[in-house]
């Protein structure tokens, strides 16, 4: 069951490692890879204390810091949106690849 799990989230992060440098075309395809990728270290952190157990105090605090994340980012994305109209790293002036 912990390979299981430990495979699954090994899995969600690197498709949100490939998400998160493949699609950066909108800022939001962004900002929810980015949530996979906590998401997965959350579910690691939590097999991980799991398996030697540990106390659950650090996956709260770590829960807290990445609402706050999701928070942050979500707020700037309502910013673009309002200046520029739309979420495309191309009307943000950016020179990405």
């Amino acid at each position: 069951m912990f390979m299981f799990s430990i495979f699954t989230s090994l899995f969600i992060y690197f498709s949100g490692v490939y998400v998160f440098s493949s699609k950066r075309k909108h800022l939001l395809m962004v900002l929810l890879s980015l949530e996979y990728i906590v998401l997965s270290l959350f579910f690691l952190i939590i097999i991980y204390l799991n398996m030697f157990d540990y106390d659950y105090f650090f996956p709260v605090i770590f829960l807290v810091f990445s609402v706050c994340e999701g928070a942050l980012g979500l707020s700037i994305l309502v910013s673009m949106i309002r200046s520029h109209g739309n979420d495309f790293f191309n009307s943000f002036g950016l020179s990405l690849c």
